[in-house]
């Protein structure tokens, strides 16, 4: 993906995700363990505050304190904090910053909110019981493809996760995307959307959702995506 597009889309999928705020904050948010909506959001923005500080002082930053329990505060504190992240990353994608995985430049955070933001943005619609919209292809494509380009290399170097003994391919419908994760002749293929295909990924959608097509041996793509790829 270009990243002129990455602080538009960041934009959309953060405005999506503060209308999600409106509703009920003590929603079970399904997949990511015991957390509820407002738990959600003071993550979102706790880590939109890490990233300004990677950016503008080019260190990890500490630890956040915890975002306002009432409801129209939290919704100033996302906003505050939304803003300062757009207003830090709105320069050269190319200049330095401190980040947890190489190119160690401001790109890579204009990738990662943008696409961190996706996703939860999926998890706080879904969290209230109402059909998630739809992720735009092309950034959900880039998205799997920040899986096996950033994430599923780190869970190895840090040794949460396996090296994959064989190849599994992804293929996109609706960018005609393609990626291989793991060495050798693929030994399994799976084909669906690219938000399909990133929503399994990132462990929101099941590997045997309908929405996925699977053709190889299943057994040895289980074993080699069994991760965690992301964390």
């Amino acid at each position: 993906m270009e990243t002129a597009g990455y602080l538009p889309a960041l934009r959309r999928e953060s405005d999506a995700f503060r209308g999600a705020l409106l509703g009920d904050l003590t929603a079970r948010v399904e997949h990511c363990g015991s957390w509820t909506l407002y738990d959600l959001a003071g993550h979102l923005g706790a880590g939109h505050q890490r990233a300004v500080t990677a950016v503008t002082a080019r260190h990890p930053g500490h630890r956040c304190p915890a975002a306002p329990r009432d409801a129209a505060a939290l919704l100033r504190w996302f906003d505050r904090h939304t803003a300062a992240l757009l207003a830090a990353l709105d320069t050269d994608p190319a200049a330095p910053a401190w980040t947890f995985h190489p190119p160690h430049t401001v790109g890579f955070w204009q990738r990662r909110r943008c696409l961190e933001t996706l996703v939860h943005r999926w998890d706080a619609q879904h969290a209230l019981g109402v059909p998630p919209g739809p992720l735009e292809p092309e950034l959900a494509a880039d998205g799997i493809a920040e899986v096996f380009d950033t994430f599923a290399p780190r869970q190895i170097a840090v040794g949460r996760a396996c090296a994959p003994a064989c190849a599994v391919r992804f293929e996109a419908t609706d960018t005609g995307s393609s990626w291989t994760y793991g060495p050798g002749t693929p030994a399994a293929a799976v084909t669906g959307t690219a938000g399909d295909l990133l929503l399994m990924l990132w462990g929101r959608l099941p590997a045997g959702d309908g929405g996925l097509e699977w053709k190889g041996d299943r057994e040895a793509a289980r074993t080699a995506l069994r991760g965690p790829l992301v964390a």
